[in-house]
Formats: structure tokens, C-alpha cells, sequence
């Protein structure tokens, strides 16, 4: 079996409402600063992915979190204003997506 690659692990996650974004801290240093909106665009779930090999950008508009429950040591189960609560983001998809310049960019 060969070993996963350690991938770096959140020290802090911030929700700031009024400037709708998530904000997470890393334990290599890196900070990461989300939108709402792109976060809700990359959900990992099944009904907004569908069954393809790979990712789809959904370009959400207007997302709100309602609310934020981490899921063991290894993701955060948003709940969406919109009622929407069935994508799990790991941590290591919320590192891959993070839209910072040093990082590449947004990914669409």
C-alpha cells in the first residue's frame, strides 16, 4: 500500500458573513480566502457534480452560508442558505481550490 502524501490541515476556519467568504488558516503558513460564491460553485456533491470524470464549476451567484459543521478531522459539511447541504469539502479539496495567486488562481 503506498502512503498518502501529507496534505497541510487547518489550524483556523472563519466564516466572515458580512464579507461573505471563509477564511482558512493552514498549518504550513498558507492562509486561504474563499468567497462564497466560488466555494458554492466547486460543490463536491454528487447531485451538482453528476457522475463525470471530472469537476464542474456551477458559477453560483448569491450563495449564503447557513451554517458550518466540520466532519471528523478531514473536511466541513456547509449547510446553504438555499437549503443545499450534501457536499462534503475535504480539506484537501478546500487546499486544491484555493484561489490565491500563489496557488494559480480561481480554477473554473
Amino acid at each position: 500500500m503506498t502512503a498518502v502524501p501529507p496534505y497541510p490541515e487547518p489550524l483556523e476556519v472563519r466564516h466572515e458573513k458580512g464579507a461573505r467568504r471563509l477564511i482558512v488558516s493552514w498549518d504550513d503558513g498558507h492562509t486561504s480566502t474563499y468567497s462564497l460564491d466560488y466555494l458554492r460553485s466547486w460543490c463536491p456533491c454528487a447531485s451538482c457534480q453528476g457522475h463525470a470524470p471530472t469537476a464542474r464549476y456551477l458559477d453560483v451567484t448569491g450563495a449564503e452560508l447557513a451554517h458550518l459543521e466540520p466532519v471528523g478531522n478531514y473536511a466541513l459539511a456547509p449547510t446553504w442558505a438555499d437549503g443545499h447541504n450534501t457536499g462534503i469539502y475535504s480539506f484537501r479539496l478546500l487546499r486544491g481550490l484555493c484561489p490565491c495567486e500563489d496557488c494559480g488562481g480561481e480554477k473554473r
